[in-house]
C-alpha cells in the first residue's frame, strides 16, 4: 500500500493528474476523471497507478520472453530525453516522425535501415576515404538524414512485439498500424482521447514534460528489469 501511495504522490508531483478542459474531454475518458476543478478535468491517479502497474507487468514479461518493445515519443519536449534513455537501454525508439508504413510495409522501411547500417559500417571502416571530399560530404548528408528518421531502429530485425506511445492522438498512425498488425499498444491516454483504442491505456497528462518523462521512465526501466527478473 505504501508503494502505491508513493507512486500516486510521484504522479501528482509530475502533474500527471492534469487533464484537459471539459469541452475537450472525450466521452470514453470520463471513467478516468476524479473531479473537475476550474473547468479542468482532474485524472484519478489511483486508476493511473493501477493501470501503469498493469502495463509494467506486461513489459517485464515481454522482456523475460525475449520480445521487443518499440517506444514512440515524437513530442519535442520529451523526444531528446526518450532517445537518450532508450539508446542507453538498447531499446528501439522513434522520436522524430513515425515512418508511414513501418508495420504495414515493414520490409520496404527496413531497406532504409539496412542502408543506414551499411553506410555507418563503411564510414567507420574507412571505406569512404576513397571518395573525394564533396562526395563524402554528400554521403554524410544522406547518412545523417537516414539516422534522423531511422537511427532508433538500427537493431530492430523484425516487427516489434509491443508498442508504447505517449500521445494517442499525435501517434494515431502508429496506433492504427499496430492494431492492424495485432501488436499490443501501451499508451499514455490523456482525457481528450478514446482510451479504448489501445490495449494498455495509462490515463495521464501527455503534454507536461514531467508527466511524460515519469511514465516513460517507469515503462523503460520495467522493461529493462525484465531481463533480470
Amino acid at each position: 500500500m505504501v508503494q502505491v501511495d508513493t507512486q500516486i504522490e510521484e504522479l501528482f508531483q509530475a502533474g500527471s493528474h492534469l487533464g484537459h478542459k471539459t469541452n475537450r474531454v472525450h466521452p470514453k475518458a470520463k471513467k478516468y476523471i476524479y473531479t473537475i476543478q476550474h473547468g479542468v478535468s482532474i485524472i484519478d491517479l489511483t486508476q493511473t497507478s493501477t493501470l501503469l502497474g498493469t502495463a509494467k507487468k506486461f513489459v517485464v514479461q515481454l522482456k523475460k520472453d525475449g520480445k521487443v518493445l518499440l517506444v514512440v515519443v515524437t513530442k519535442k519536449i520529451a523526444s531528446t530525453y526518450t532517445q537518450e534513455l532508450c539508446r542507453n537501454k538498447g531499446i528501439p525508439y522513434i522520436t522524430v516522425k513515425w515512418p508511414a508504413g513501418l508495420f504495414t510495409n515493414f520490409e520496404m522501411i527496413m531497406k532504409n535501415v539496412k542502408k543506414m547500417n551499411t553506410m555507418r559500417k563503411e564510414r567507420e571502416e574507412g571505406e569512404w576515404n576513397k571518395f573525394v571530399k564533396h562526395e563524402q560530404t554528400q554521403m554524410n548528408k544522406e547518412l545523417n538524414k537516414l539516422e534522423k528518421f531511422y537511427g532508433g531502429l538500427s537493431q530492430m530485425q523484425k516487427l516489434p512485439d509491443a508498442l508504447f506511445v505517449v500521445d494517442v492522438k499525435k501517434e494515431k498512425n502508429a496506433v492504427k498500424e499496430g492494431r492492424e498488425k495485432g501488436i499490443p499498444v501501451i499508451a499514455i491516454a490523456d482525457t481528450n482521447v478514446d482510451p479504448d483504442t489501445v490495449d494498455f491505456p495509462i490515463p495521464a497528462n501527455d503534454d507536461l514534460e514531467s508527466s511524460i518523462e515519469y511514465i516513460v521512465d517507469q515503462l523503460v526501466f520495467a522493461y529493462s528489469a525484465g531481463e533480470k527478473a
